[in-house]
C-alpha cells in the first residue's frame, strides 16, 4: 500500500482549490488526473519580463513590465477590438488592444487616469507600439506579484501557463518533506537539492538544471530499483529445472542451417532453463532474424522435459499466423500445438481447457485469452511473450502464476533497443540479441519518392502484378483518429481497385472484426488478392514471401521504429524486394534525417540508436502500451547520463544498504511508490 505520507499528493486534481470539472477535462488531455500529475508536469521554457520606466522601439518583440496610465478609450463599431490608449512616465504613448468585446470589463480594469503595472509583448503597428492583450494589468500596490520570470507549461486548449503555473505551486504544498533516498557522497558530488526543494525550484525557474536533473535522477533511480528488485524477487524463487533430452529437437527437419547468432541465443536459453531459478530472458531480434525457430527450440526443450509451453501473441492475427509457422515447424513430431484466442468459443475453446488441464496439449499458442482465470495448465514449465513491449509487468505475473512452480519467462521484441532503453525498460532481465540475418536474405533496398510521382508509383505498381509479384500499400496515421485512418485507407483501396479490380485489392484496418480481418489476410497470403492497402495493423511479424513490394505513403509521418518494422514485412523470400516511402512536400529536419537513414541502412539496431537521437526516450519508452514505464521528468540526454549512476547506486543500495530494509531503504521505498514503479515492492511481498 502507498505510504500514507503521499496521500494528499495523489488526491484527484479536483482536490486543487479552484480546479472544477470544466478545468478537469483540459488538465485530462495532458494526463493530469490527479495533484502529483501536475507537480511532475515541469514547465518547458520561461518568459523574461522586462522591467521598464520608459517605451522604447528597441524592445519591440519583448515582454516587458512597465507603469502605464490610460488616457483614452476608442471602441471599434460591432464585435471589433477595444483600444485603450495610454502613456509612460515620459509621455510616450502605447495601444492597449482586447479583442472580444467586453468593453465594460476593460474599462473596469484600466480605469482613466489611474496608473496600472502592465506586462505583455511590445509589438508595432504601423507607426504605433501596441500590447494585444497584456499577460498582467495589476494596482501598483499589488505590482510586487508580478514574476520577473514565468514558466511557460506544455497546455491544452482551455488552459494558460499561469493558471498551470498557480496550479503547480498547490500541487507542491501537497508534497511531504521525505527521508532522502540518494546515497550521500553521491548527493554531495552532485550539489543536488533535496526532493522536495528541487520540486519547488525546477516550476519557479526553468533554468534551474540542478533542480530538473535532481528530478530525473530520483525517477531513473526508482526504475532502476524496482527492475532490481523484480530481479532479486525471480532469483530467490525455486522454480522447475526443465533439462531436455534433444530427442523431439533431433527430429526437426531444418531446411537451413541456424546462424550463429540463433544457436548462442539457443544455447543461453537451454542453460537458463536447466536452473532452477525461473529463466527471465528478453531475446532481441531484428525483423527476419530468427525468432521463431529460437522460440520453438525452447519449447520443445521444456516439452521433452515434460512442461508444457505457453507462446504469447499480441494480435489475433500475429496468433494465427504464429500456430500455422510452428505447426509447419513441427510437422510430423509427436507434439500436440492448439491455438487460443478471444474469438474461440464453445467446444472448440472447451476442448483446448481440457486438452490443458489434462496435458495432452504440449503447447498453447494465443493472445491475452491464456492467461484468463478459467484457463488451467497441468503443468505449465515455459511462457514465451511476443512483441514484449504490449505487455506490462501485472501481464506478465499473471501468466506466471499458472503453474505448479513460477514458469520459466522468455520474452521477444522484434523492436531493436538501443542499450541504454534496454536497461531502463527491460533491466530485471538477461537479454540475448539476434544480431545477423539468416543466409540468403537480402537487404531491401528502399527509395524515397515525393508525392508529386504517386501516378509513377501506381504504374510501377501494376508492372509489379503483372509479374506475378504481390505488394503492400501502407496508409498514413491521420492525427489520432481511427475514423480519419480508415477513410484514408478505404479512399486509397478504392482508387487501385478501379485501376486493377476489385478482386485484386483487399483492406484490412484496425476496425474490422477479427473473422473478416483474418480472411483479408489469409485471401493475401494465399495469392487469391495482389495487393493489401492497409494502416498499420500489418507492422509486426505478417509473413507472405511473395510479397516483395511495399509502399509507405506519407512516410514522413511516420517513426524510424515504425518505419523499419512495416519495411520488414517484405523481404522475407528469395526475391529482391523494394521499398518505396512516399513523402510529402515540405519536410522537418527530423523528417528528412529519418527518410535519408532509412534509405542507407537496413540494420534495425543502428534505426534504434538514431530514433532516441531524433525522438527522445520518453517517446520510445512510450512504446510500452501498458504505460508502466513512461518517463516524465528524465529527457533522452539525461537518461544517457544518469542511468548507469542509478543503476550503480540501485545495487548499492540492495547489496551494502541492507535493502528496503535498512535506513536508506526505507526512504527508498517511498520513492518507488512516488515514482510508481511499486511492483518491485509488491512482487517482494509476493515472492
Amino acid at each position: 500500500m502507498r505510504p500514507e505520507i503521499l496521500n494528499p499528493l495523489f488526491a484527484e486534481v479536483t482536490a486543487l482549490k479552484g480546479v472544477g470539472p470544466g478545468l478537469a477535462k483540459p488538465l485530462e488531455r495532458l494526463g493530469l488526473r490527479r495533484a502529483v500529475d501536475v507537480a511532475f508536469h515541469l514547465p518547458t521554457g520561461f518568459i523574461d519580463r522586462l522591467p521598464r520606466d520608459e517605451l522604447m522601439v528597441g524592445d519591440v518583440g519583448r515582454t516587458i513590465a512597465i507603469t502605464l496610465t490610460p488616457v483614452d478609450y476608442r471602441q471599434s463599431a460591432g464585435r471589433g477590438p477595444m483600444r485603450v490608449h495610454a502613456t509612460d512616465r515620459q509621455g510616450n504613448y502605447v495601444t492597449l488592444v482586447y479583442f472580444g468585446g467586453n468593453a465594460g470589463w476593460v474599462k473596469k480594469l484600466l480605469p482613466l487616469g489611474e496608473p496600472r503595472r502592465v506586462s505583455g509583448r511590445l509589438d508595432s503597428y504601423g507607426q504605433d507600439l501596441q500590447i494585444v492583450h497584456p499577460d498582467y494589468v495589476l494596482p501598483l500596490d499589488e505590482a510586487a506579484d508580478q514574476p520577473e520570470r514565468e514558466a511557460i507549461y506544455p497546455l491544452s486548449e482551455g488552459l494558460t501557463s499561469r493558471r498551470l503555473g498557480q496550479m503547480a505551486e498547490q500541487a507542491i504544498a501537497r508534497a511531504p518533506q521525505l527521508a532522502e533516498w540518494i546515497e550521500p557522497g553521491l548527493l554531495v558530488r552532485h550539489e543536488w537539492p533535496a526532493w522536495r526543494q528541487a520540486l519547488a525550484r525546477a516550476h519557479a525557474d526553468p533554468a534551474d538544471m540542478k533542480a530538473r536533473e535532481r528530478l530525473a535522477y530520483d525517477e531513473v533511480f526508482a526504475n532502476q530499483l524496482a527492475l532490481m528488485l523484480v530481479r532479486a524477487s525471480n532469483r530467490a524463487r525455486r522454480g522447475r529445472a526443465l533439462v531436455g533430452d534433444g530427442r523431439l529437437r533431433a527430429m526437426l527437419n531444418l531446411p537451413y542451417q541456424p546462424t550463429g547468432a540463433q544457436r548462442r541465443s539457443i544455447a543461453e536459453i537451454e542453460g537458463d532453463l536447466q536452473q532452477h531459478q525461473p529463466m527471465l530472458r528478453l531475446l532481441q531480434g531484428d525483423v527476419g532474424s530468427g525468432k521463431t525457430l529460437v522460440a520453438v527450440m525452447a519449447l520443445l526443450i521444456a516439452v521433452e522435459a515434460g512442461a508444457q509451453g505457453a507462446f504469447l501473441a499480441p494480435t489475433e492475427i500475429l496468433a494465427r499466423q504464429h500456430y500455422d509457422s510452428v505447426r509447419a515447424l513441427l510437422a510430423g513430431l509427436p507434439v500436440n500445438v492448439a491455438v487460443l484466442t478471444g474469438r474461440d468459443k464453445g467446444r472448440a475453446r472447451e476442448s483446448v481447457l481440457m486438452g490443458l488441464a489434462d496435458g495432452s496439449i504440449d503447447i498453447l499458442i494465443g493472445t491475452h485469452a491464456i492467461f484468463q482465470e478459467a484457463v488451467g495448465y497441468k503443468d505449465l514449465g515455459l511462457v514465451i511473450v511476443d512483441e514484449q513491449h504490449r505487455f506490462g509487468v501485472a501481464q506478465r505475473m499473471l501468466l506466471t502464476e499458472k503453474g505448479q512452480h513460477p514458469p520459466h519467462l522468455l520474452a521477444m521484441t522484434a523492436t531493436p533497443i538501443p542499450r541504454t532503453l534496454t536497461l531502463a525498460m527491460y533491466g530485471e532481465m538477461d537479454v540475448s540479441r539476434l544480431d545477423e540475418m539468416p543466409p540468403g536474405r537480402q537487404p531491401i533496398e528502399t527509395r524515397v519518392v515525393s508525392e508529386d510521382r504517386l501516378p509513377e508509383v501506381i504504374d510501377a505498381l501494376g508492372r509489379h502484378l503483372s509479374d506475378g509479384g504481390q505488394a503492400y500499400w501502407v496508409c498514413p496515421l491521420v492525427e489520432e483518429s481511427e475514423k480519419t485512418d480508415l477513410a484514408a485507407a478505404e479512399a486509397r483501396a478504392e482508387v487501385l481497385r478501379a485501376r486493377f479490380g476489385a478482386d485484386r485489392v483487399g483492406l484490412v484496418h484496425g476496425r474490422m472484426k477479427g473473422p473478416e480481418k483474418d480472411a483479408v489476410m489469409a485471401a493475401f497470403a494465399g495469392a487469391r488478392t495482389g495487393v493489401l492497402v492497409a494502416t498499420t495493423v500489418i507492422e509486426v511479424g505478417v509473413d507472405v514471401p511473395n510479397a516483395t513490394l511495399i509502399v509507405i505513403e506519407a512516410a514522413d509521418r511516420f517513426g524510424l521504429a515504425q518505419l523499419h518494422q512495416l519495411r520488414g514485412r517484405v523481404g522475407r523470400g528469395s526475391g529482391k524486394s523494394n521499398c518505396l516511402l512516399i513523402r510529402g512536400n515540405t519536410l522537418s529536419e527530423t523528417a528528412r534525417a529519418r527518410l535519408a537513414l532509412m534509405r542507407e541502412t537496413n540494420d534495425g539496431f543502428r534505426i534504434a540508436e538514431e530514433d532516441l537521437r531524433l525522438r527522445g526516450a520518453g517517446e520510445l519508452l512510450g512504446t510500452r502500451q501498458s504505460g508502466e514505464m513512461r518517463f516524465r521528468l528524465a529527457s533522452e540526454e539525461q537518461l544517457n547520463t544518469l542511468l548507469p549512476i542509478a543503476n550503480d547506486d540501485a545495487r548499492l543500495l540492495i547489496d551494502r544498504d541492507g535493502g528496503l530494509d535498512g535506513p536508506r531503504g526505507q526512504a527508498a521505498r517511498v520513492a518507488l511508490y512516488l515514482f510508481e514503479r511499486e511492483a518491485g515492492v509488491a512482487l517482494l511481498r509476493s515472492g
